[in-house]
């Protein structure tokens, strides 16, 4: 039997966000607060991780072993998760000066959650697509034999989630946008819309590198593409974790106007971008747009 954290839940709130920015251009926009489907877990995360975390306990794996950069949110869900379900985690970070540093408020979280931290260069953190390279890294952290679990949570199973969130927007929008990050949340979100809508995701990195991603993702867990999706570049105000002065500004008022807490690094760029291209007139009137919350602050 699923664990209780892992069983299917409702459907997260879809509310309706007066705003003149996007009044005044015939464009009515929703918020898909799933922000609010898991306490601890919020969002994409729970959507990407409970595939996997079942898989794992399936398995008897009694270990999971992830990646991320010093401010991932997927490690410190990964973190909750595991002391939520009495799973060893192992969070392999990307950059090894980091390691003689005091730790962030992200990473003091996935510590004081149980998550064991293992700093690593960043040419080898990249290097991990290799699996000689991957087999590698799990040793030396301790970890062989746990089960892997990509960066951002992004793999087939995670698709399979994200899908279900598309699904619970048939016949309630033109457009559902969400901030990306590995692109998984939008090649499994892009393939669970109905005919006629359409996914938009916002980078939160520079780079350009999500559209194969994304491709290849859909390939793994589709065998080709799946639903109709694009990107809107340049919105990642200088790249992850930059928050400059204006977004942060920008996401103050937005919460401000509409009564939530606004997570900087994904949900204010995306916010943002979807103010700026509604103004710039690249949704027709009478677009329904629905902006998806994956965070919390």
């Amino acid at each position: 039997m699923d664990h209780p954290e892992l069983q299917s839940r409702p459907p997260s709130p879809l509310v309706e966000a007066a705003d003149e920015r996007f009044a005044a251009h015939g464009v009515r926009l929703l918020l898909k607060r799933d922000d609010l489907v898991h306490p601890e877990l919020p969002g994409n995360k729970w959507r990407k991780l409970a595939p996997n975390l079942r898989a794992a306990l399936e398995a008897g794996h009694d270990r999971i072993v992830t990646f991320g950069g010093a401010y991932s949110n997927h490690l410190r869900a990964t973190a909750a998760a595991g002391r939520l379900l009495g799973l060893g985690t192992v969070g392999i970070v990307r950059g090894d000066e980091l390691a003689g540093r005091p730790l962030n408020d992200s990473l003091a979280r996935c510590a004081a959650d149980g998550m064991r931290l293992h700093f690593v260069p960043r040419s080898r953190y990249r290097a991990k697509a290799d699996p000689q390279a991957l087999a590698l890294l799990l040793d030396e952290a301790g970890a062989s034999g746990a089960y892997v679990v990509p960066e951002g949570g992004s793999n087939a199973l995670a698709l399979a989630g994200c899908a279900e969130l598309g699904r619970e927007l048939h016949g309630r929008t033109d457009v559902a946008a969400v901030a990306c990050g590995t692109g998984g949340t939008l090649a499994g979100l892009a393939a669970g819309l109905a005919p006629g809508q359409r996914a938009l995701g916002v980078p939160v990195l520079a780079g350009g590198f999500l559209s194969g991603e994304i491709r290849s993702l859909q390939a793994e867990a589709y065998g080709g593409p799946a639903g109709d999706w694009s990107l809107a570049e340049d919105f990642h105000h200088g790249g992850y974790a930059r928050v400059p002065a204006a977004l942060e500004s920008f996401a103050a008022d937005f919460a401000s106007r509409h009564g939530f807490p606004v997570e900087r690094i994904y949900v204010a760029k995306l916010l943002w971008a979807l103010t700026a291209l509604t103004e710039a007139g690249a949704f027709p009137p009478g677009t329904t747009v629905t902006a998806i919350i994956t965070g919390r602050p």
